[in-house]
C-alpha cells in the first residue's frame, strides 16, 4: 500500500511539476495573443488585461494582411523550416550512424570536428558565408538560407544521435545482417524507429532557432520574394514609431507552427530528453 501512495505521490509530483512549468513557458506567448487583441491605447494602460468590449480591436492583423505579403513569408519560413530540418535529421542521422556503428581511423577526430560546429558560432563565418553565396548566385533564394540552416543543425543532431544510436542493441543489427538486410535498411528499417524520440528533440531544438532567426535571412536572403516572417516581422518597427498592434499580431501568427510542433512531438520530445535519466 505504502509503494502504492509512494507511486501516485510521484505522478501527481510530476504532473504538478509539468504543469508549472508549462504555465511558466507559455505566459509570454499568453500576453503577446491577448495584446495583439487589443488597441494601442489599451496594450500601454493595462498589458496584462484580457481585451473586452471597449479595448478589443484587430487593427494589427488587418494592417499585417493589408502591408506586405504576410502569407508569402510565412511560406518562405515554412519552406525553409521544413526542409532544413529535414536535411538536418537525415544527414545527421546517417553521420551519426556511421560514428557510432563502424570503427575506422579517424572515427573519434571525425567526431570531435562535428562536434566543434556546437561551440563555435556560425554567425562567425557570415562574411565567408555570403562571398560563398554571392559566387554562387544563391544570392536571395531560399536555397541559401536552407544549406546554411542545414550546416547550422548537423552538429547538434550528430551529437544527440551517436548518443542514442550507441545504445541500440547490437544483436538486433547483427540479425538483421545474417537475415541478409543491407546496412541502408538495418538504418531506416531497424535503427531510425528505435531513436525516433531523439530525432523529435533535434528537430525542436533545432526548430526554433531556424523559424526566428533573423540575421541569415536579413544578409542571404532580404528581397520582398524570399523574406521570412521574423523579417517581414520587422517592417512594422520604425526608428521612430513603432506599430505594436502589427507586431504583436505578427508575432501571435508566427508562434502557432511553433506550437503545433510541440503539441505533436512533446510527448517524443520528453522521451528523448529523460531517456537514461530515471531507471
Amino acid at each position: 500500500m505504502s509503494q502504492a501512495r509512494q507511486s501516485i505521490a510521484r505522478t501527481f509530483g510530476a504532473h504538478a511539476i509539468l504543469i508549472t512549468y508549462t504555465v511558466i513557458a507559455l505566459f509570454p506567448v499568453f500576453v503577446t495573443v491577448i495584446n495583439s487583441l487589443k488597441s494601442r491605447k489599451a496594450i500601454f494602460a493595462d498589458p496584462l488585461a484580457l481585451p473586452g468590449p471597449a479595448t478589443f480591436d484587430l487593427v494589427g492583423y488587418q494592417t499585417v494582411l493589408k502591408q506586405g505579403d504576410f502569407f508569402q513569408y510565412f511560406l518562405n519560413s515554412m519552406t525553409v523550416t521544413v526542409a532544413s530540418l529535414f536535411f538536418v535529421l537525415m544527414f545527421g542521422a546517417m553521420a551519426a550512424f556511421a560514428l557510432s556503428e563502424y570503427r575506422f581511423r579517424g572515427n573519434m577526430l571525425m567526431g570531435l570536428y562535428l562536434a566543434l560546429g556546437i561551440m563555435i558560432p556560425i554567425r562567425l563565418g557570415t562574411v565567408a558565408i555570403l562571398q560563398m553565396m554571392v559566387a554562387s548566385g544563391l544570392v536571395n533564394t531560399l536555397t541559401a538560407l536552407i544549406l546554411v540552416y542545414t550546416a547550422q543543425g548537423l552538429p547538434l543532431a550528430v551529437f544527440i544521435l551517436s548518443e542514442f544510436m550507441r545504445n541500440v542493441s547490437a544483436d538486433l543489427k547483427n540479425a538483421g545482417r545474417i537475415d541478409g538486410l543491407n546496412e541502408y535498411t538495418i538504418f531506416f528499417r531497424l535503427v531510425l524507429p528505435l531513436v525516433r524520440p531523439a530525432m523529435a528533440t533535434v528537430a525542436v531544438f533545432s526548430l526554433i532557432p531556424i523559424w526566428n532567426d533573423l540575421w541569415f535571412p536579413l544578409i542571404l536572403a532580404p528581397s520582398e520574394a524570399t523574406k521570412t516572417i521574423t523579417l517581414g516581422s520587422q517592417v512594422f518597427i520604425g526608428q521612430f514609431v513603432t506599430n505594436w498592434n502589427a507586431v504583436l499580431a505578427a508575432l501571435s501568427l508566427a508562434i502557432v507552427p511553433v506550437l503545433v510542433l510541440y503539441l505533436i512531438f512533446s510527448r517524443q520530445l520528453i522521451r528523448g530528453i529523460t531517456a537514461g535519466a530515471v531507471k
